[in-house]
């Protein structure tokens, strides 16, 4: 679904209501779904203060945040975060990691500018319109020498090449631009990719090509452990010129940059203040006057009513 309210935004895909737990990570995905835990184990720092998860849905990969004092889940759709609340509760084993859920798009961000240690974003950059300034604003976020983990679907992979070939498709895999192949899903080359984290100030450092065997015929006679396995072992040296359907990168901010304010948190995305008061039901942002709502744990900064 695409939400065109926030008219100064561009249209945000809206996962509001959708089977995606169910239907699309069921069993026939258990492979992408080993592919992509065993690349971000290999990226995602172990243990941190705080970390946030762009496009969280209902939590799949929160279980490999556990270094993690604090984590931060935020989706855009609220029946998305409620499963991941009813799965993950507030709190992790031991009360730690203390989970926090909020709901929010990617063009405004409700946080304060260098406040994550950690930031992660997986199969969430294909619904951006407007990438590069998604990917600003997640730098913008990150603390001082801050890593930011992100997975992005790939426009030059062997597929789309050999298609390209035998002219099956108009566009071309080598091409920089991205390719929106439905509405409000694209495909980027890594090389633009690269370009646009380094825009926005990150540094790449590390690389991996995921999802090799992204096939139907062998994810059916393949035992799933084993295509795992292979792919873990891949991922690394196709790196060197990722050829896959899907690409992780490990990207650090600059260890001079800006740090959050002492006890900033919450950005009013309304005006931009840090200046937020929580009030138990609700956020309000006391230079605007700009209320945000708290309901069923959720903290709601998707609008803002005066």
């Amino acid at each position: 679904m695409i939400d065109a309210k926030l008219s100064q935004s561009p249209p945000i895909c809206d996962y509001e209501g959708s089977h995606y737990r169910t239907e699309f990570w069921g069993p026939e995905r258990a492979y992408e779904d080993g592919a992509e835990r065993a690349a971000l184990r290999a990226l995602l720092p172990w243990r941190g203060r705080l970390l946030m998860e762009i496009g969280a849905g209902f939590g799949r990969l929160a279980d490999l945040y556990g270094g993690y004092e604090r984590v931060v889940l935020l989706d855009y759709a609220r029946s998305q975060l409620l499963q991941a609340r009813e799965r993950l509760g507030d709190a992790g084993p031991g009360g730690r990691p203390r989970y926090l859920y909020v709901l929010g798009d990617f063009y405004r961000l409700p946080f304060a500018p260098g406040l994550f240690d950690t930031v992660v974003m997986v199969r969430t950059l294909h619904h951006a319109a407007d990438a590069p300034a998604v990917l600003r604003n997640a730098a913008n976020i990150l603390a001082p020498g801050g890593t930011f983990v992100l997975e992005f679907a790939s426009k030059r992979h062997l597929k789309a090449i050999v298609r390209y070939l035998l002219r099956r498709q108009s566009w071309s895999p080598f091409d920089l631009s991205p390719v929106e192949f439905v509405p409000l899903n694209y495909d980027f080359h890594p090389a633009w990719i690269r370009r646009h984290l380094e825009e926005a100030g990150l540094q790449v450092c590390r690389t991996r090509a995921v999802s090799y065997f992204r096939v139907g015929l062998l994810k059916r006679t393949v035992p799933t452990g084993w295509l795992v396995a292979l792919d873990r072992l891949l991922q690394p040296v196709g790196a060197l010129y990722p050829l896959t359907p899907s690409v992780f990168v490990r990207a650090t901010a600059p260890p001079d940059g800006p740090s959050a304010p002492p006890g900033a948190f919450f950005r009013c995305v309304a005006c931009g203040s840090l200046l937020l008061v929580d009030e138990g039901d609700r956020m309000i942002c006391t230079d605007c006057c700009a209320t945000f709502l708290v309901q069923d744990g959720l903290y709601d900064f998707r609008g803002g009513n005066p």
